[in-house]
């Protein structure tokens, strides 16, 4: 089989819209054009069903118990901002605590900052080398003053996937509202909001082979009820939640993503998983001083992040330029300071930057991975070659206990 260059192995950034989703939007751009809150005529009517079916498939999708729980959003950022924001606003006056990770999106982490310039209490857990938010370190951070607990199903960068059903149990015994923010997860890992205790789901289309611009916000309605205050004012749509004209034809893409993603979980997850491992034994067989970044066990199949010694991941990323990776997640990749996400879990400066995400997805092929694990091995030589530090290491010099002087 032809491998058709540039090789996409980006897909934590996003994911290509699946044909048959795409097949199943196109009557809603052409055809079936009606505005979904137009209840005066049949186009309004045609488009409203379609959006209730969407919102059903979502309902089963994470296990909630009734369509009214979905909130449609333009995507995870306003999903974040909403539930983080909304639940704030709702219960400050019982209290102003918030528990989140330092390795969140920072969908949620600005949304925090911003929240605590208006007075409210963050508490930014640590993770250790593994990528890992402890539960007992939640069960610990919680005060009587605590309101909501935000910690992400499945991390951007290093693809781990967090103890969210530990971490719901806590928070539910204590009575402090839990949110995930599951993009990264979401029909790539099992999740059920029923077992995970979670009150609050950010979803996104764009990261399941659906459309970017379309997410979604689960809302419990039920043990507890989860009121929030509206961060968008409008026609109140969505039960008054966030209002503005439904994305139908997007609307209808993100159910139908759901809906393979959910159907296809334990086939797509194997192969992936056998993909990877494929991949990162093809690196790390070849390549010595290469570390992989977070928990092997507990990681989403499609997901490989690993640092290069000796190699600047700029230089790497140039190298193999038919290849499309992140040095970083996509929405952090204009900045030229190293991983937040890697720094917190304790990864140096210097192999910080010789990062490489390789994510890997539905479209991606045993070709691809055997190609890429042949270049990467290649290249990371090839620039090694050119580093003296690497010549140094080779000749066997401590490198820590060296001595750099500037002369003037």
């Amino acid at each position: 089989m032809a491998i058709k260059f540039p090789i996409y192995m980006d897909n934590n950034a996003t994911t290509p819209v699946d044909p048959r989703v795409l097949e199943a939007m196109l009557p809603y751009f052409s055809e079936k054009y009606g505005n979904a809150a137009s209840r005066s005529h049949s186009y309004g009517w045609t488009a409203e069903a379609a959006v209730e079916s969407a919102r059903e498939t979502l309902t089963k999708f994470v296990g909630g118990s009734s369509p009214k729980e979905i909130v449609f959003t333009s995507g995870a950022t306003e999903a974040d901002n909403l539930a983080i924001k909304g639940v704030a606003e709702y219960l400050g006056s019982k209290g102003n605590h918030i528990i989140t990770s330092a390795i969140e999106h920072k969908a949620v982490l600005d949304t925090c900052k911003r929240l605590q310039r208006q007075g409210f209490e963050v508490t930014y857990l640590p993770v250790g080398k593994s990528g890992l938010v402890d539960p007992d370190d939640v069960r610990k951070a919680i005060t009587d003053k605590t309101i909501l607990v935000s910690i992400m199903l499945v991390n951007n960068e290093v693809g781990t996937w967090q103890p969210v059903d530990e971490i719901g149990a806590i928070t539910h015994e204590k009575g402090v509202l839990f949110h995930t923010d599951a993009v990264q997860g979401l029909g790539k890992v099992p999740f059920d909001v029923e077992s995970s205790h979670v009150d609050l789901v950010s979803m996104s289309a764009h990261k399941m082979y659906g459309p970017k611009g379309v997410g979604a916000l689960w809302v419990r309605r039920a043990k507890p009820r989860i009121r929030l205050v509206a961060q968008m004012d409008g026609g109140g749509h969505e039960h008054g939640m966030r209002s503005g004209t439904l994305n139908v034809p997007g609307i209808v893409g993100f159910g139908k993503a759901a809906e393979l993603s959910a159907k296809e979980l334990p086939e797509e997850s194997s192969r992936l998983l056998r993909l990877r491992e494929k991949l990162r034994t093809g690196i790390q067989g070849s390549l010595e001083e290469t570390f992989v970044n977070g928990s092997i066990e507990r990681r989403m199949p499609g997901n490989l992040n690993v640092s290069f010694a000796f190699v600047e991941g700029e230089a790497m990323m140039m190298a193999i330029k038919d290849v499309a990776v992140s040095s970083g997640s996509a929405c952090t990749s204009a900045s030229l300071e190293p991983s937040y996400v890697l720094k917190a879990m304790g990864v140096g400066d210097e192999l910080a930057h010789s990062s490489i995400r390789f994510g890997l997805g539905r479209f991606t092929t045993e070709e691809e991975v055997d190609y890429v694990a042949r270049l990467v091995v290649e290249k990371v030589k090839g620039l090694r070659e050119l580093s003296p530090l690497y010549e140094m290491f080779k000749e066997g010099v401590d490198l820590k206990s060296l001595q750099w002087s500037a002369e003037h």
